[in-house]
């Protein structure tokens, strides 16, 4: 079936005039694909849409600025990962079907170019043993997320300029070994986890599942200050230690650290109503805006711990709370309840976070390198002026 348009269909679409749409053409914005043998150009029908879905997220900018930063229009392009229908998709790939027997070095591979090589193949990491094992030891007395932001671009000196793939193959061995304040490992990264935190079998497939799901999620808040980041041309520790700092607040990647906290409250005093004490009923870990039906990543690995009796009772308060909000518990309780029950770190929540969304970070910085522009949004002054 021929996908083309012709000018009038494409204008139809558009919703513009014929001299309209030849304007788009000759500013770059459309690109015929051919003409018929009368000369009558013809149009690419998905590159009509795309530009319709443009002028359609134009028409909600302006006032509407701040909606566009806040779970509402679309602000850039991407291959990496998409959200729709309720499903996550790693270029196209179901997050779900990945997190089935994937490893986090596997699905990375998939965001940064879909080639098919491994990356992680390469020892680039090796040079790098001494200086992670130094700041290791440095950082002993400091929180996870903290010591791997203050320390990657020390670490990865002789990587600073590189932004190529196997270079964050490596940055994400020496930030494994950060998080975990562990010598740097040719190991993959679940096995490296569960070793640190003494998992046993059942564990480590809970951490590898974690990792696969966690890896990226679309124009996130990291995501976008990464790509922020690495659009001014900095090299990729600069670009990761950006996306720690934006990963280590409350309402991203620390969210699982606080519903932790509430949960070993609740298990403590084996009273519900203690996590609601003086709490907005829009705590973290319940309800997603992206997933109006539940978060599939976090239904996902609450599956996989139903079926070990330890996680009954912090499935249960999860049940319990979803019932009373009305909403459905997310990714950041899935890492909570796992966290408790398997007696892990404080931190290791935001460890898995971290160490897994740091493959998406180095895709989307990737992306926006090559996409060879500068993000520099425009702000509306609202503020007074002074009168000369």
């Amino acid at each position: 079936m021929n996908k083309d348009l012709s000018a009038s269909e494409a204008a139809r679409i558009l919703g513009v005039s014929l001299a309209t749409l030849y304007s788009y053409v000759s500013r770059g914005m459309l690109t015929p694909s051919g003409a018929l043998a009368d000369r009558s150009k013809r149009y690419p029908h998905d590159e009509v849409l795309r530009l319709a879905a443009r002028k359609a997220d134009g028409k909600r900018g302006g006032h509407k600025v701040a909606a566009a930063m806040n779970w509402g229009t679309p602000v850039l392009e991407t291959r990496i990962s998409g959200i729709a229908d309720g499903r996550l998709h790693y270029r196209g790939h179901d997050v779900l079907a990945l997190a089935d027997g994937a490893t986090l070095e596997q699905v990375a591979c998939l965001l940064w170019d879909d080639n098919g090589i491994d990356y992680f193949a390469d020892a680039a990491h090796a040079p790098f043993a001494a200086g992670v094992a130094a700041a290791i030891d440095s950082t002993r007395s400091m929180p996870p997320l903290e010591a791997a932001m203050c320390m990657l671009p020390v670490c990865a000196q002789s990587l600073s300029a590189r932004n190529d793939f196997v270079a964050g193959a490596a940055l994400m061995r020496v930030l494994a070994a950060l998080l975990l304040k562990r010598a740097p490992s040719m190991q993959p990264l679940h096995l490296q986890v569960a070793q640190a935190w003494q998992a046993d079998a059942a564990q480590t497939e809970w951490i590898r599942a974690a990792l696969v799901l966690l890896a990226d999620h679309e124009l996130n808040a990291s995501a976008f200050t990464v790509r922020c980041v690495a659009s001014t041309g900095a090299g990729q520790a600069a670009t990761l230690s950006a996306g720690l700092a934006a990963l280590s607040g409350p309402q991203h990647g620390a969210g699982s650290t606080m519903i932790r906290a509430m949960l070993e409250t609740a298990l403590a005093s084996d009273n519900v109503d203690a996590w609601f004490d003086g709490r907005d009923p829009s705590v973290v870990g319940f309800s997603h805006p992206l997933y109006p039906q539940g978060d599939p990543r976090g239904a996902c690995l609450l599956a996989r711990m139903s079926a070990w009796p330890q996680a009954g009772g912090a499935l249960a308060i999860g049940e319990r709370v979803a019932t009373r909000l009305g909403m459905p518990s997310n990714a950041d309780f899935a890492l909570a309840a796992m966290s408790v029950v398997c007696g892990w770190p404080p931190a290791a929540g935001e460890i898995l976070f971290a160490l897994a969304r740091s493959a998406g970070w180095i895709a989307h910085a990737a992306e926006q390198i090559a996409n060879g522009s500068m993000i520099r949004p425009r702000a509306r002054y609202v503020g007074t002026y002074q009168v000369v």
